[in-house]
């Protein structure tokens, strides 16, 4: 095998094994309907040529590999010329797991939410004590500099998305990845236009659990009910394996205590129960940034990385240096008193986790939430009274009008309408903006210095965030 062809290349993460396939020798080439920097000119400066957009000629004719990205589905030309060829072809985590993950110690970090920032803080740890890791992460830790790397290193630190694989592999991505560690930080309904309820869900987190080795390890959040069905469900598999509940319950193994919140930070307390296969005595740690969901995310990595043989002193000082994760409540300015902070969270939990969040960093601030209804479960009405209590935690929410419901039928189409009446039901005063301008023009002109506006959206938002700051200077 010599030459590998990559369809959807500027993907982060169909991008960064690219680079790795190149450097490995392999001749790559790729194509995408979207060719722009920074990643075009880092694959481009890597030797690998690209072409905009999808077409059969794309393909070279001595291709030996055909890696298809998640985001490509039947009818996209080079999909068809593949089928038809009778090419050999893979999916991404295939591929990862093909050329890189095989012979490795893997750790693979999964849950509904957090499941980036506890990969994040995990790789940085391993960094920062020399064992050079290799990642693959779907966002990018500011300490790290990227999304995803691989080098010589036995250890391999894996974001495991529940989501499915391919157009042609329903199964969920982590069940490709091998783990000799498994980090199962939560567990609820989400992806609805990939799994019919949380039940669903919940096998597929048990199919991964049979894959862990004797020799490896799980830590699973002890204070999740729907971790505890999954553990209870796969109780003959887990004869097997070494399990550690890791929470703020009285029995957890390993035991989150003497949380102590900060404006910029968490003070907190680990230690390990006499049957725990890891040893924390009492361990006083801080996590640079706030939020009892950030406290968890960071008990998690710290126990991985003391299973991959790292100390308590030195994981102590490296957790202090750890800079956070780009969108993970992320200030992106502050213009006549008026913060803008950019966020991730699109689910109802995640939402309610970040504004408590932010309340502790900006105790004396009225804070503003702009939601934009943009993933494949929020623009559906399986969240409808979730959202509404979720949103209620802010002084004043703002909703975008979904713009795009992906030919939902209207019965299932979550209801903006519904869900501003709701919140002010409660006593909020809820805007429901047609576009991103008028959400602009609308904050701006009822801000106060010293508010905090709070974007949340698991997409560009239309440039709100710049556009924000732009207006607030005017």
């Amino acid at each position: 095998m010599q030459h590998v062809h990559f369809l959807g290349i500027c993907g982060t993460a169909m991008g960064a094994v690219a680079s790795a396939m190149a450097r490995k020798g392999y001749t790559v080439t790729g194509s995408d309907a979207n060719v722009y920097p920074p990643m075009s000119t880092f694959l481009e400066s890597e030797g690998i040529t690209i072409f905009q957009g999808y077409r059969p000629e794309n393909i070279p004719a001595d291709a030996d590999l055909i890696v298809i990205g998640n985001a490509m589905s039947r009818g996209n030309p080079e999909v068809e010329a593949v089928l038809e060829r009778h090419l050999r072809y893979k999916s991404l985590p295939e591929t990862m797991k093909e050329f890189f993950l095989w012979g490795h110690r893997n750790y693979v970090v999964t849950g509904t939410h957090g499941k980036t920032t506890t990969s994040s803080m995990l790789a940085w740890l391993m960094e920062d004590n020399a064992l050079t890791p290799s990642f693959m992460i779907g966002g990018i830790a500011r300490n790290l500099g990227r999304g995803g790397r691989f080098t010589d290193s036995d250890f391999t630190v894996l974001e495991g998305d529940e989501y499915d694989t391919a157009f042609f592999d329903k199964r969920s991505k982590f069940l490709h990845y091998l783990p000799e560690v498994l980090i199962i930080g939560n567990i609820e309904m989400d992806h609805a236009d990939i799994y019919p309820d949380v039940e669903a869900i919940k096998l597929s987190f048990e199919r991964l659990l049979r894959v862990v080795p004797r020799n490896g390890i799980v830590f699973i959040n002890a204070d999740c009910p729907r971790c505890a069905d999954v553990r209870a469900h796969a109780a003959e598999e887990l004869r097997m394996v070494r399990l550690v509940r890791v929470g703020m319950a009285p029995d957890a193994d390993i035991r989150i205590s003497d949380i102590e919140p900060h404006a910029q930070s968490s003070d907190f307390t680990l230690t390990s129960g006499a049957e725990s296969p890891i040893e924390l005595k009492a361990e006083r740690f801080t996590v640079p940034m706030v939020g009892e969901f950030n406290v968890r995310n960071a008990a998690m990595a710290l126990c991985a990385a003391r299973f991959a043989g790292l100390d308590a002193e030195p994981l102590r000082r490296s957790l202090l240096r750890f800079e956070g994760v780009m969108r993970r409540q992320e200030v992106r300015g502050t213009v006549n008193d008026v913060t803008v902070v950019d966020d991730f969270a699109h689910h109802p939990t995640a939402i309610t986790q970040s504004i408590a969040g932010l309340r502790q960093r900006f105790p004396k601030s009225r804070l503003w939430v702009l939601f934009e209804p943009r993933s494949n479960t929020t623009i559906r009405n399986l969240f409808q009274h979730e959202l509404a209590e979720a949103l209620s935690h802010a002084d004043f929410p703002v909703v975008a009008h979904v713009t795009n419901h992906k030919k939902l039928k209207p019965e299932e189409q979550l209801d903006e309408e519904q869900l501003c009446a709701e919140l002010r039901e409660a006593g909020k005063e809820c805007y429901l903006g047609a576009d991103v301008d008028s959400i602009v023009a609308h904050v701006v002109s009822h801000v106060h210095p010293g508010d905090v506006l709070l974007v949340m959206s698991n997409g560009g938002f239309g440039g709100i965030h710049n556009k924000l700051l732009a207006a607030l200077a005017q």
